[in-house]
């Protein structure tokens, strides 16, 4: 026996209009006998590890901060370059699920400057520092008040400064 599809819901208002899809998810949730719901399960399980969260992604940036000293110490050379690369992209892939969706732009940003530069050994120091900095900075302060509004404009200008400084480079086929 075929159940009858759900119709999507709209609901109008004087300025916008607010449209509910069916959920077709929630019949693929499989409950057990006993009525246990797994996605609530897991989400109370995040919840309670949502604690966590900040002290994570502090540890992240402390990684992120020992690979850039590493490219200071040692210059952009490929062992040092990757493992800033991993520390960046990292944070970038857990970030947003751990509140912090900022950071994910900030270290994408570098991971982006690193991957697209052609002669990533050029890429100035100070560049690195600031997308450090950045993530170092958001992280802190993200609880404070206009925190997110100061978090999207530093990011917004970060990769602006990066993408000018992609512009100004020569392309990777030029002198071949």
């Amino acid at each position: 026996m075929a159940s009858k599809p759900e119709l999507t819901a709209i609901r109008s208002f004087a300025d916008h209009e607010v449209i509910t899809p069916p959920n077709k998810l929630q019949g693929a949730v499989a409950r057990a006998v006993d009525g246990d719901d797994p996605v609530a399960r897991a989400e109370a399980a995040l919840a309670q590890l949502s604690s966590e969260f900040t002290d994570w992604m502090h540890d992240e940036c402390e990684q992120l901060d020992r690979a850039r000293l590493n490219v200071k110490q040692n210059g952009l050379g490929a062992l040092p370059r990757d493992a800033l690369f991993r520390a960046a992209h990292d944070i970038k892939g857990q970030a947003a699920t751990l509140g912090f969706p900022l950071v994910a732009e900030v270290a994408g940003s570098l991971c982006h400057l690193i991957e697209e530069s052609h002669d990533p050994k050029r890429i100035p120091l100070d560049l690195i520092d600031q997308h450090v900095d950045a993530v170092r900075a958001i992280i802190r302060e993200h609880d404070r008040p206009h925190a997110e509004a100061t978090a999207a404009r530093l990011t917004g200008t970060l990769r602006q400064v990066c993408e000018d400084f992609l512009a100004r480079q020569e392309p990777k086929d030029a002198g071949r």
